[in-house]
């Protein structure tokens, strides 16, 4: 990949954080955590793969993958099978150095291209000889997941960059999203698709590959991380799937707050109290709006269930479905809308959301840039306790749907007892960090790479 130049321009590479062979040392588990991460630097590529497929890339007893990651040095992650979905993600990673010879002339790549040619082939080769053919050759499809902070890379200005690959390999180029976007994708992903015969598909995957290995995603570290086990469905969010490790904790009251604007409180309620009728119903959530305590413009609406940490959360499914009709919308000078959603918060939690010297806040704002920030007590509305702070979240839908789904999971984490205690920094020191902590293990060392559960049904009017 070594001189390949884009619109964008080249990144500088820097010194993998990789540890080598390490001799003979052990290393601790913190030390093995740490070097599965994925860096802001690294090459990542999450190529979808129909599960029909996923044993040519898995082999028995997990030999072929094995031998994948061997040969390439590459990280291959291959996601739970999300239900209804028909593909799995393979998550591909590692430094951006070009370190791995490619193709007849030996280029130098980076292993985690390397790799990806490597499965492509693998899926390839199983396409059946005679279906998907026209006049007489074989078409094949491929489909990744980009998120949409890295996408513009690949399209270019104008649509240009993508076009140009397109009239280059005669490969057909398709972005898509929303309604598109397979139940295994985040909600801020956009899903690309190359179709041709083989030759074709396999030039403009090159290229599309070598644009995403120069323009890195500014959210690719949390890829790994817990929060990305919320899985996207029709209907909302439904959480991961169980744990590997057959713990189940004691169901537990968990419930958030989330002040809304009194002219909105129609849109939460609906006709008759058909909208809120269908969340209580599809969330399975019990929603309260406290009239009784609404003063000046702002009413109190809670949300609450008894949930087991392991299971799907009702309360988030219901936030999130909730977030766009309790938030205040406003548009900025460049007309973009954007919403700002604002949720009470216990003093006693307020620690999981900011961590050690404002870590995990600054984090979370880097991830989504969404505005984050915790109001001072002078700026609390009426309807807040004297115990509670105010955490306002600002941006356009999406960023601020991300942003909130973020800052609730760790709540969640957070106030729910599992077989982990949160540190003072409202980080999990068990190994199983579930919702609340990023970049740790996962039980059973499983490695869930599912979607945030942004809500994106539609609902009554």
């Amino acid at each position: 990949m070594a001189g390949q130049k884009n619109d964008y321009g080249k990144r500088s590479h820097y010194q993998s954080d990789y540890p080598g062979n390490g001799g003979g040392k052990r290393r601790n588990p913190e030390d093995e955590r740490e070097s599965n991460a994925i860096g802001p630097e690294d090459t990542v590529y999450r190529y979808l793969c129909p599960n029909r497929k996923i044993g040519s890339i898995i082999g028995r007893g997990g030999d072929i993958v094995k031998q994948l990651r061997s040969d390439t040095r590459a990280k291959i992650r291959i996601n739970e099978t999300v239900l209804g979905c028909e593909e799995r993600v393979i998550i591909v990673y590692s430094s951006s150095e070009e370190t791995n010879g490619f193709g007849e002339d030996d280029d130098l790549v980076s292993p985690a291209q390397d790799a990806l040619f490597k499965v492509h082939d693998r899926i390839i080769a199983e396409e059946p000889p005679v279906d998907d053919q026209f006049d007489g050759m074989q078409l094949v499809t491929v489909r990744m997941l980009v998120p949409a902070d890295q996408i513009g890379c690949v399209i270019g200005k104008g649509g240009q960059v993508v076009q140009n690959i397109r009239n280059e390999t005669h490969a057909q180029i398709r972005i898509l999203r929303d309604e598109h976007l397979p139940r295994c994708a985040l909600s801020s992903d956009e899903l690309l698709q190359i179709s041709g015969d083989p030759i074709a598909v396999r030039k403009a995957l090159f290229q599309v590959a070598s644009r995403l290995h120069d323009n890195p995603s500014r959210s690719q570290h949390l890829l790994l991380s817990s929060s990305s086990n919320l899985y996207k469905t029709s209907g909302g969010y439904t959480g991961p799937p169980g744990s590997n490790s057959g713990f189940v904790g004691p169901a537990q009251e968990f419930s958030l707050r989330l002040v809304c604007p009194t002219e909105n409180i129609g849109s939460v309620i609906g006709k008759g109290g058909a909208i809120i009728k269908q969340i209580r119903q599809e969330s399975g959530a019990l929603i309260k709006v406290d009239s009784s305590v609404s003063e000046g413009d702002d009413c109190l609406i809670t949300i609450s269930a008894k949930e087991v940490f392991q299971e799907p959360s009702p309360t988030i499914d219901a936030v999130m479905r909730l977030q766009q009709r309790c938030s205040e919308k406003s548009e900025r000078d460049s007309g973009d809308f954007v919403i700002t959603t604002r949720l009470l918060v216990p003093t006693s939690r307020i620690g999981c959301l900011i961590g050690k010297g404002g870590g995990i806040i600054s984090e979370m704002r880097s991830s989504t840039r969404a505005s984050i920030r915790i109001l001072s007590n002078e700026n609390l509305p009426k309807v807040a306790s004297e115990d509670d702070q105010m955490v306002q979240i600002t941006g356009d839908i999406n960023v601020a749907s991300n942003a909130l789904l973020q800052v609730i999971t760790r709540l969640r984490a957070n106030a729910l007892e599992t077989s982990g205690r949160t540190s003072s920094s409202g980080r999990y020191d068990s190994g199983f960090d579930g919702y609340g902590s990023y970049g740790g293990s996962l039980v059973g060392g499983s490695s869930y790479g599912g979607a945030y559960g942004v809500y994106t049904g539609h609902m009554k009017q």
